[in-house]
């Protein structure tokens, strides 16, 4: 209902809408083949039902989980979908509020954030609640979780190739060469940017952390369900738990939402946390009532709290990593007056320092939510996985944060083509920086939550395992096929990273080249009296993003089947274990240094350190190049990298367990 501005404003948003289906549109079909595709290998495998180390032929039962897998892969790109198709009518939305105040154009821009988080939870638990009902067993669920996760994975892989060809492609030759501002409308690439930014920020994002909420929350749920030691009831409250913590979480992120305000010269980044903050404490008093009015062990009760805590702790650290308020982004930001050398390698340590106080609060939330819960007589695995659904039951509230961030992006790009006023840009700048400490928040968050979310699939990997065949797995690093296992799986993320990344260059590459022919082949673009050919970039970062995935793919879903098949089930669990610990470091690092390197280039732009067009401004954009596939592209993808194949070895490990090799 709000206004969408000018007609320039309104046609420039229109051709991001055009690209941003456009290339959701090619990457469904895609994935949509693959899904029906794997969901065949599904039918076929559990239709053998391994019980016992033997096969019981059920294709009733084979039939079922493929159905749920195709529903999952489905749920996932309709989170991913309903996301894009809310941004793209947000942004231009937001760019004309923008006109008026920073206050009215923050609001507009959070209220469809909110939309889509909200969206995307409700997907996430109707899906999960339903599919338990008809079926009452949590093996169904994580069908419907790897579906949902495979899809995620490449939506999120491939959006954020498609955002950061354009991106850096758009930035090198546009500010670097030619020396013009960002998003100006004399760049080819400029729309294919701001299409990236909703398939990648926006679509990918989406999907990706509706894959950890429903990955931990079915991690947890085979957990409860093991618990054969309690009568079958009480079991059964175990296992409907997290189902309960994600729907406390929905009604703790929508009154949080309501706190997330600006006044006219407020800070959007104190709003944005402060309803985070809100949403965590309301929802940490939701979960101590439901336990003692329900008569739940007091173990979950402080196992999900602590999950809750750390999140928090987790995401501030981010903050203090990547806001331009904090030290290491202004230490980088002044040492770039030396050169794009000194910059690098200054954004390069810090990011790395990072890691450190994320993995401690991962420590300490594993450490305490499994010593709790055994001190009060629970599982102490469970009270793990607990912690993993408690930390991402607020994921309303943080996909909301999350999708907030592209909408201002968009919407700043948007003013800068339609030619709107210098207040206005810089109004949406504000916006902008804010939103992209948010995404970092939200990334360390995500991240982390991945982190406990594996740990707790781990343990179920086992357990199914065992419920099914009844073979104990002995995961020991004494046992060469265990240690061979965990050694490739520490090389996994680092390929994986380097997949997605020599995709960005090569495509980046060829951008570059297209956006000089252009320049070259008709100068009147670049003195601004003609359009540049937007589509033909738009058609370009589609075309490669999709070709870039095929490799992704084989090292998420064929690579665990390989080690289980050849080495067997021990040596998949070292794989897995192995998988874990470089995924976790290499996204909280890729993913705050990204950050890091981005608002240091922004804070040079606030006229620091010589401003826009300074040599340490020219140093921030190289920076700010190098951490951009950091950040949208690998980072970000690694933790649903890690989910994904932890959630075909549980599926498939009891086959596993009995067809291999060497194991």
């Amino acid at each position: 209902k709000q206004d969408v501005g000018t007609e320039t404003a309104a046609k420039v948003a229109g051709w991001i809408q055009k690209g941003s289906k456009a290339y959701l549109k090619k990457l469904y079909v895609a994935l949509a083949g693959l899904s029906l595709g794997l969901s065949v290998v599904i039918f076929l495998v559990f239709g053998l039902d391994i019980e016992g180390a033997f096969a019981n032929p059920n294709l009733l039962k084979g039939l079922e989980m493929a159905v749920v897998f195709v529903i999952g892969s489905g749920a996932s790109a309709l989170a991913g979908y309903m996301g894009m198709l809310i941004a793209v009518q947000a942004n231009v939305r937001t760019a004309t509020a923008a006109n008026h105040s920073l206050s009215k154009a923050f609001n507009l821009s959070f209220r469809g954030g909110s939309v889509m988080g909200l969206a995307t939870v409700g997907v996430a638990i109707i899906g999960m609640t339903v599919i338990f009902w008809i079926t009452g067993d949590p093996e169904f669920v994580l069908g419907y979780s790897l579906g949902a996760s495979m899809l995620a994975l490449l939506a999120k892989a491939g959006g954020g190739i498609y955002t950061k060809t354009a991106d850096i492609a758009a930035d090198l030759v546009g500010k670097v060469e030619a020396g013009i501002p960002e998003d100006d409308p004399r760049n080819p690439a400029v729309v294919a940017d701001n299409v990236g930014d909703n398939v990648g920020d926006v679509a990918g994002m989406g999907a990706d952390i509706l894959d950890s909420y429903i990955a931990s929350t079915v991690a947890a749920m085979l957990l409860g369900f093991s618990m054969t030691n309690l009568p079958a009831s009480e079991r059964m409250l175990y296992t409907i738990f997290p189902l309960i913590l994600c729907g406390l979480g929905i009604f703790a992120s929508l009154i949080g939402m309501l706190f997330v305000n600006v006044k006219e010269g407020g800070r959007p980044g104190t709003a944005l946390n402060l309803g985070t903050i809100v949403t965590c404490v309301l929802l940490s008093v939701f979960v101590v009532v439901v336990v003692l009015v329900g008569g739940y062990n007091t173990g979950v009760m402080w196992a999900a709290v602590a999950g809750i805590l750390t999140g928090i702790v987790i995401g501030f650290t981010s903050d203090f990593y990547t806001s331009d308020t904090g030290k290491p982004v202004r230490e980088t930001a002044r040492v770039s007056t030396s050169g794009s050398a000194i910059n690098i390698i200054t954004g390069f340590s810090y990011g790395l320092v990072s890691v450190v106080p994320a993995i401690l609060g991962i420590v300490a939330a594993t450490v305490i939510a499994y010593f709790v819960s055994v001190a009060s007589g629970m599982s102490g695995i469970y009270g793990v996985g607990i912690a993993a659904v408690g930390m991402l039951s607020v994921t309303g509230m943080i996909v909301s944060a999350d999708a907030y961030g592209p909408i201002v992006d968009n919407a700043r790009g948007i003013a800068e083509m339609a030619g709107m006023s210098e207040e206005v840009i810089e109004r949406a700048d504000v916006l902008d920086s804010a939103g992209n400490t948010a995404k970092a928040i939200t990334k360390g968050f995500a991240i982390s939550a991945a982190a406990l979310t594996v740990l707790a699939l781990f343990a179920a990997y086992a357990e199914v395992v065992k419920a099914a065949t009844g073979l104990e797995l002995v995961i020991s690093l004494r046992e060469p096929l265990v240690i061979a296992g965990a050694l490739i799986g520490t090389a996994a993320p680092p390929l994986f990273s380097a997949l997605l990344m020599l995709a960005v260059t090569k495509n980046a590459f060829e951008m570059i080249e297209e956006i000089r022919r252009q320049w070259h082949d008709d100068p009147r673009i670049l003195k601004g009296e003609v359009e540049p050919d937007y589509e033909r970039c738009v058609a370009m970062a589609s075309q490669d993003a999709l070709k870039a995935l095929v490799g992704p793919a084989i090292i998420a879903i064929a690579l665990p089947l390989v080690i289980g098949f050849i080495l067997g089930p021990e040596a998949l669990g070292g794989f897995l274990g192995g998988a874990i610990f470089t995924g976790i470091i290499f996204a909280l690092f890729m993913s705050n240094a990204g950050g890091l390197w981005d608002n240091a280039k922004k804070y040079i732009e606030t006229g620091q350190y010589g401003g826009k067009g300074s040599e340490a401004h020219k140093a921030g954009v190289v920076g700010d190049t190098v951490g951009d596939p950091f950040k949208d592209t690998a980072g970000p993808s690694l933790n649903t990298l890690i989910t994904v194949m932890s959630l075909v070895a549980s599926t498939f490990g009891p086959v596993l367990a009995v067809f291999n090799i060497f194991g």
